[in-house]
């Protein structure tokens, strides 16, 4: 045999042993990514429900909250402490309530070793009480927002809002409710016995490394963390005791990457009333609601005397392509809640056909298009500036947003002060579950949005809102912009500082 042969059998032997590596590499990978606990729950500990915050109110009418961010230890598994993050505890915040119409105050102090903010997910407030980057708490401050409830009841939830560390700051347990009431949705026959027959579900997903939470990111996974198991309300493998025909279920995504598709395990279908920003015209019947990070859904169960059945995320068939669903969480599946029904139900009434009209614009009467491109490296092309106005609107004008997706992974959109109506998905009407007031969207790869939205102020030139991608980990490196509400004429002025305090609040 020639030297030359001898060389070429190497040189191919090489590629192949090569190529067989690569191959199996991949094979390994792809194997390895998916993630299910269907069939997998024991559902042995009972689900937690966060009070009801306690508040008082002032001379003034204001009704006033305390929180404190606080560190701390939480036992998810027997005899296993995990170092935590919480508001008035060692893990998530006590659940706020107040009515449309009344003035409010959160007290807010910072016990953590390092600044961090306090953001109020879907509320209409003014900038500078809306908790963004530019509000920071430094360690051992304070922060004092107030401001008056001026839109429908819904779910809605605060969280940090720190630039470039939102997603540790959430992931270590800094999230809770805050509910609206309205006159409207107190005459409605729904369930709204807090704790009882209506229950908040924050949904999370998580990973052990022992008794740490383990918040690294896999090979691929270019979407943020994407857990292994899921908790709920702080729950690991969650029941809840139904004792009422009818149950609300107050769905908040609170994982920072994870996006769910939730249904029930025997395939029932369920009533959604509500949406981000608020109920629904009328109840729509459906099998199943997606739902990406920051987005909340109100749905209504029927259950039948001593029954069981699960809360479920499915698969997702609109996530991408097969790399995505796979790579990206599309493909995993969890059971996340089981609901146990007593043996005797107290009776419901039956739903009411109508729930009220949309507090959000048609979008006949826009002033103005936008469009915004979403890009891991930025919207529209340019990463976060704290010191730049990418976008100024005038106030008391509605505006269509049309949103892009087309960078080879999913994103979703929220918008800071307003709710808005979905008014396209690809060109069609969308579903019935984007049918309701919406502050955040999914927009998966390939995917265009169109929105409607109105901008009631209170017009600030100075202090920005945020618009972003809500998997914080894309938020956190760049996929985040700002704009202002001014006065017809005015224009925007310059944010204070890198990440400073408006002008005259102090937060030390």
């Amino acid at each position: 045999m020639s030297r030359f042969k001898r060389v070429l059998i190497i040189l191919v032997s090489a590629v192949t042993a090569l190529a067989l590596a690569v191959g199996g590499l991949f094979l390994w990978l792809w194997n390895s990514a998916g993630v299910s606990t269907v069939g997998k729950e024991s559902f042995g500990n009972e689900l937690a429900i966060p009070p009801l915050a306690q508040s008082q109110v002032a001379k003034d009418g204001t009704r006033v909250f305390d929180l404190r961010m606080q560190a701390g230890e939480t036992e998810f598994r027997d005899g296993q402490s995990t170092s935590t993050w919480g508001f008035n505890g060692a893990y998530l915040g006590p659940t706020l309530r107040a009515e449309r119409g009344e003035k409010v105050r959160v007290r807010i102090r910072n016990g953590l070793d390092e600044a961090s903010t306090v953001h109020w997910h879907g509320m209409h407030l003014p900038a500078e009480m809306d908790g963004g980057p530019h509000q920071m708490v430094e360690a051992g401050g304070s922060w004092s927002p107030h401001w008056t409830v001026d839109q429908p009841a819904a779910t809605l939830w605060y969280h940090p809002h720190p630039h470039g560390a939102t997603e540790k700051h959430v992931q270590r347990g800094l999230a809770g409710m805050f509910i609206l009431d309205d006159e409207r949705s107190e005459r409605l026959a729904l369930p709204k016995r807090y704790g009882v027959d209506d229950l908040p579900v924050i949904v999370q997903d998580v990973t052990f490394d022992g008794a740490t939470f383990d918040h690294g990111r896999g090979l691929m996974q270019n979407a943020g963390f994407l857990g292994e198991r899921t908790l709920v309300n702080g729950t690991l493998s969650p029941y809840q005791e139904v004792r009422d025909e009818l149950v609300r279920l107050r769905l908040l995504n609170a994982s920072t990457a994870r996006t769910y598709d939730f249904g029930l395990s025997d395939g029932r279908a369920f009533s959604l009333v509500g949406t981000d920003g608020g109920l629904l015209e009328r109840p729509a019947r459906m099998e199943r609601v997606q739902l990406s990070p920051g987005e909340r859904a109100e749905i209504v169960v029927r259950m039948k005397p001593g029954e069981r059945t699960v809360l479920r995320s499915f698969p997702q068939g609109n996530y991408g392509d097969a790399w995505q669903r796979r790579f990206n969480g599309g493909g995993d599946s969890f059971d996340v809640l089981q609901l146990r029904a007593a043996e005797r139900l107290r009776p419901s009434p039956a739903l009411p056909a109508r729930l009220g009209e949309l507090e959000v614009p048609a979008g006949d009467d826009a002033v103005r298009a936008r469009h915004f491109d979403l890009e891991r490296t930025g919207i529209n092309g340019r990463p976060m500036d704290m010191g730049r106005v990418d976008e100024t609107v005038t106030r008391g004008t509605t505006e269509v947003w049309t949103l892009r997706s087309d960078d080879g992974m999913p994103h979703n959109f929220h918008v800071h002060d307003v709710q808005f109506r979905v008014l396209e998905v690809n060109g069609e009407a969308p579903p019935p579950r984007l049918r309701g007031p919406k502050d955040t969207v999914f927009v998966p790869h390939g995917t265009t949005v169109k929105l409607a939205m109105r901008f009631d102020g209170p017009a600030d030139p100075d202090s920005p809102y945020m618009y972003h991608c809500h998997l914080l980990y894309h938020e956190d490196e760049g996929m985040m912009g700002q704009f202002v509400v001014v006065e017809k004429g005015q224009r925007a002025g310059a944010p204070a500082g890198e990440a400073g305090a408006p002008p005259g609040e102090h937060r030390h």
